[in-house]
């Protein structure tokens, strides 16, 4: 499979050219608009020339006759950061002399993508910055192709982490993201063979322009050791925690630029560091690799995301991994807000909020309980109060594997101290709230007790968040619903006005504005230039969708996408596709419960009625697929290479006319997401109704008009009530008929009623998608079949086929469909993050908007 070599382009020199009358040509980067842009300011343009050559200089240490991509980028980069920490030290000044109510988001993961167009967009310079590049020769698409993606997500939730920093930089909202400085992320996936591989993806290996070091604020967070019980001369008793070892946090901070440059808000990322770098005793000693032991140990923390956990060694190093961005992050938070207010926590809880993004900062809850207790003084009651009143959850799954549960033994080794505040959490809720409304009721108060009994106790880290929070959100209106109800019902008993919801939402700067110019420069036309601020504005196409005019015109921004991203995929994978085809695009992390295979066992179908009739009048289809499989999921891997396979025999079978093609592009993540999405006609959103918590692909597509294939699931709910059920392709069970159909399924009876759904699944019993190999597919039959199908892929097969033939008949009436994606673009603005972000402020945080002074 062809790929690009990151290092030789930026190897590559660039010689700076005269001025140039024509554009730079396009690249897959970004799209080029229907129309041209407006005219740019000559001074503007003449002025940013000047700084980004004097960087190149100065900064970089080279010329314009010899600087390579890389050294160009980073000379922008050094340019728009001065606008930047300008931006930042007014913002911070603003927040410190009002004395503001910040909030404080916890997350494991920020995806942040690529910062250098989103920045540039933002701070409403990117045309600035275009023409002077171009008057160098250069093409600032193809100098910020140099850019790596920041490795610090995995999917969804850490892309929600990063349009919810935008929103409330944007939005003006005090704030602080605190999160890990990964080293490595989680992996960049290269297929061989048609299998993932899974290989380092160190993406600042020669260090990140965007981020700075702050070792002023470097904390030291103890691990380890026992607790000892003391007596105090009154009499009472304190526990001390003796810790065995001292993990330095090393802050990092990547300015997040609202629009218009509004405010400046930031992410803090902690790394792992030893507390002593090298033992010179040891080193002497001929010790020359242990010397560096400790200093090896320590910086394994923040090397990857989500290390595989299913060794005991694995299970140690994420709760460590956990602790050690929470402990950081509350110390930090302490510091700010003594500064203020010194040794008087009274106010703690009224200047500061924390969400938890998910359950992975749940020990941020003992851990600030054991700050106010065994460090600052105040008593158990005290802690309590202030820490109950601070904290919030937003739960992002229903999923029960991915409510954490961390072993009691591995507690009582690494956090001690910890383990006994949980404990005396745990004793005084069901001695008190539990015991009031079920008296007596020992079989509740084993369901709701953060312990888990059993063979091997564990601590329930959503129990925790549950007992603590003021809040508890879902992130969708049938998810938050299913929360309350199914997931935490009795503690809604307790706490009824406890649970809300928050719908998702994602930022139109970076999901419209930046990836899609020509979509930008149509709503720049119809809904004024303030829509980026307003989603709602977007409406304003709605009147046009009947027009031809209009239609043409957005088609021909879809059209273009689309030739721009079938040259990336002929780059990346080496297969040509028709742009007039029809995009039926599943990028997403691969689970079962997203059911790529669902999607794969219709591709097949397809195929097979191809090669019966090669002649039938059908919608030729590109499908495009991107996902990666957690190392030790297996099944999700065997997925990924029957994908692969199954293209691989469908893209050079000569017989079907080139009617279908599938595409698996490699190592998913937002640069290629920004690529793929505007070129998208179809979103597939095919998880088992309720199990999506929300989704927040499926708002971006529609935004940049595609149209949904999906169940009645997540957002997808909320998406067809704005854009019209009409206007989408909705199929398969509901919520209240999987919950129904489940304990009294049998996939068998599926599988036998149906001649072509049988006829699929037993090919993948044979050799023909893997010559020389049967039975190479044959986990995924097993797991429909032999284990259950537990996500109903066979229950909905019959239903999602009639639902993409109904969508190849839309896909012929031109302007049917130009109409329905025009509407599911401009009836996406309850989906801006801005909205949600809105929400946590008004119905969680009491936030308030501060304007900023310069």
């Amino acid at each position: 499979m062809a790929t690009s070599s990151k290092k030789q382009t930026s190897k590559t020199t660039v010689k700076a050219k005269a001025p140039v009358k024509a554009a730079a040509k396009t690249t897959t980067s970004a799209p080029k608009a229907v129309k041209a842009t407006s005219t740019v300011d000559k001074a503007q343009v003449k002025a940013f020339k000047e700084q980004v050559e004097k960087h190149l200089r100065t900064t970089i240490g080279t010329s314009p006759e010899k600087a390579s991509k890389l050294a160009w980028w980073q000379a922008l980069v050094a340019t728009v950061n001065e606008d930047i920490f300008g931006r930042l030290t007014d913002t911070q000044q603003t927040h410190a002399k009002n004395d503001t109510r910040a909030v404080h988001y916890l997350s494991a993961e920020f995806l942040m993508g690529r910062l250098t167009i989103n920045n540039l967009t933002n701070l409403e310079k990117f045309d600035v910055a275009r023409e002077a590049l171009k008057e160098f020769g250069l093409d600032i698409n193809d100098i910020c192709e140099e850019e790596p993606d920041m490795a610090l997500g995995n999917g969804g939730l850490g892309r929600l982490a990063a349009c919810f920093m935008d929103s409330l930089a944007t939005c003006n909202y005090p704030c602080v993201g605190y999160g890990i400085h990964y080293e490595n992320g989680l992996f960049r996936q290269e297929i061989r063979a048609g299998k993932q591989v899974e290989r380092p993806d160190s993406w600042r290996e020669y260090g990140c322009p965007w981020e700075v070091c702050r070792p002023e604020s470097v904390q030291n967070i103890p691990l380890g050791g026992y607790v000892e019980k003391q007596t105090a001369p009154d009499g009472s008793q304190c526990s001390v925690w003796h810790p065995s070892s001292m993990i330095k946090g090393v802050p990092w901070d990547i300015p997040v630029v609202g629009y218009r440059g509004s405010s400046v808000a930031i992410l803090r990322l902690w790394e792992s560091r030893s507390t002593e770098q090298f033992n010179w005793d040891v080193f002497n000693a001929g010790g020359y690799v242990d010397a560096q032991t400790e200093k090896s140990l320590a910086e394994t923390i923040s090397k990857v995301l989500y290390p595989n956990d299913s060794t005991e060694a694995g299970k140690e190093l994420r709760l460590t991994q956990q602790y050690f961005f929470c402990a950081c992050s509350l110390r930090d938070i302490l510091r700010r807000y003594k500064r203020s207010h010194h040794n008087d926590f009274s106010e703690f809880a009224s200047k500061i909020a924390i969400q938890l993004n998910d359950t992975h900062p749940t020990i941020a809850i003992p851990e600030l309980m054991r700050l106010l207790i065994d460090e600052e003084g105040l008593s158990y009651e005290q802690a309590w109060d202030i820490t109950s009143k601070s904290f919030n959850y937003t739960n992002h799954t229903l999923l029960p594997e991915a409510l954490e549960k961390w072993p009691v033994y591995i507690f009582e080794k690494l956090l001690p101290r910890h383990l006994e505040l949980i404990y005396e959490i745990n004793f005084r809720f069901l001695n008190g709230p539990v015991e009031a409304k079920w008296p007596g009721n020992n079989e509740m108060k084993s369901k709701l007790s953060i312990i888990e009994e059993g063979e091997v106790r564990k601590v329930r880290m959503a129990n925790l968040c549950v007992i603590t929070s003021e809040h508890v959100n879902g992130v969708a209106k049938i998810h938050s619903k299913l929360v309350k109800e199914d997931l935490f019902p009795d503690y809604a008993q307790l706490w009824p006005n406890k649970f809300c919801n928050v719908t998702n939402g994602v930022t139109p700067r970076r999901w419209i504005l930046s990836c899609n110019r020509g979509l930008a420069e149509l709503y720049n036309d119809v809904a004024g230039k303030d829509w980026p601020l307003d989603l709602d504005k977007c409406e304003a196409l709605k009147k046009y969708a009947d027009k031809k005019e209009y239609q043409d015109r957005f088609m021909k921004i879809k059209h273009d996408n689309k030739v721009a991203l079938a040259k990336t995929i002929k780059e990346l994978c080496g297969v040509e596709v028709d742009p007039n085809a029809l995009f039926d695009v599943q990028v997403k992390r691969l689970h079962e419960y997203k059911r790529q295979h669902l999607n794969l066992l219709y591709i097949m179908s397809l195929y097979k009625s191809l090669l019966e009739d090669p002649d039938q009048d059908i919608v030729p289809q590109v499908f495009i697929f991107g996902a990666k499989a957690a190392p030790a999921y297996t099944l999700a891997k065997d997925i990924i290479f029957a994908i692969n396979a199954v293209g691989e025999k469908i893209n050079n079978d000569l017989r079907i006319k080139g009617k279908l093609k599938v595409v698996f592009i490699p190592n998913y993540r937002v640069s290629l997401a920004e690529k793929i999405i505007p070129a998208a006609d179809i979103s597939e959103q095919i998880s088992t109704a309720g199990y999506e918590a929300s989704g927040t692909s499926n708002m971006k597509f529609s935004m940049n008009g595609a149209l949904t294939l999906g169940t009645m699931d997540g957002a997808n709910i909320e998406i067809v009530e704005q854009a019209g059920i009409e206007n989408n392709f909705i199929f398969g069970l509901s919520v209240e008929e999987v919950q129904k159909l489940k304990p009294r399924y049998n996939p068998w009876d599926y599988y036998n009623a149906d001649h072509d759904l049988k006829a699929v699944v037993d090919w993948l019993d044979s050799d023909f998608f893997t010559p020389g190999q049967p039975g190479a597919l044959s986990s995924i039959k097993s797991s429909l079949l032999n284990n259950g199908d537990p996500f109903l892929v066979l229950a909905d097969f019959a239903s999602y086929k009639a639902a993409h033939q109904r969508a190849q008949k839309m896909f012929k009436d031109k302007a049917k469909w130009a109409k329905a994606a025009m509407i599911n673009s401009a009836t996406m603005g309850i989906f801006s993050s801005d909205r949600s972000i809105k929400d946590y402020a008004t119905n969680i945080w009491t936030l308030k908007s501060q304007l900023i002074k310069k």
